[in-house]
């Protein structure tokens, strides 16, 4: 996918999903949740939309849902959103501080990795609930969702640890949940990387 996610302002698809098109999310929920535009419409059981506070200061962004999300139509209700909600509550935020979303709204089949015009059809979607909440800083959890949202090829190793300024948002990279459920020995980086947020969050509020 060529451009970063706020570029091709001029396309047809990111007009159709200026934020000038919606009174709130709400509004973009009930245009989006029946997208047909990529396969994956065929094969998902529930668009996952996202949720948390629709003014939140930070959103968490992951790859794509999963057999629960799909199933419940919520993001990360799973063994790796049970996890995620630990993380936050350590560092004193809740789900509805916050907004969670990914930036495939259905879930791929098999949980593979989302394909590149299937992240294309979606990132519009993405842009808009961005642009409608208006955070201040963004958590991108894994490198999927890293590489996607950011238009690189960095590794976590170059991605995570530091805040990156970019598109008006402050960017945190870290692990997703499920990676560390995999890997139990990258939950210190992780640590790290989330209070470091937390920290980053308390400044801008003074």
């Amino acid at each position: 996918m060529q451009g970063s996610l706020f570029e091709n302002d001029s396309s047809a698809s990111t007009q159709k999903e200026s934020p000038a098109k919606f009174r709130d999310l709400s509004d973009l929920y009930e245009q989006s949740k029946n997208c047909t535009r990529c396969r994956l419409a065929a094969t998902r059981t529930n668009f996952v939309f996202g949720e948390g506070n629709p003014e939140a200061q930070i959103v968490v962004i992951g790859e794509a849902p999963g057999a629960e999300e799909d199933t419940q139509g919520r993001p990360f209700v799973g063994r790796s959103g049970k996890l995620l909600d630990k993380i936050l509550e350590a560092i004193g935020f809740s789900r509805d501080d916050v907004f969670i979303c990914n930036i495939i709204k259905c879930r791929p089949p098999e949980n593979r990795n989302p394909l590149s015009d299937e992240i294309e059809c979606c990132m519009p979607w993405l842009k808009t609930q961005l642009q409608l909440i208006k955070p201040k800083i963004l958590l991108l959890l894994g490198r999927v969702a890293a590489n996607t949202v950011l238009d690189n090829k960095q590794s976590m190793g170059n991605l995570r640890g530091k805040i990156i300024r970019w598109s008006g948002y402050d960017v945190i990279v870290t692990y997703h949940p499920a990676a560390l459920l995999r890997n139990p020995n990258w939950k210190r980086h992780c640590w790290e990387d989330v209070k470091m947020l937390r920290s980053h969050y308390d400044t801008l509020q003074s």
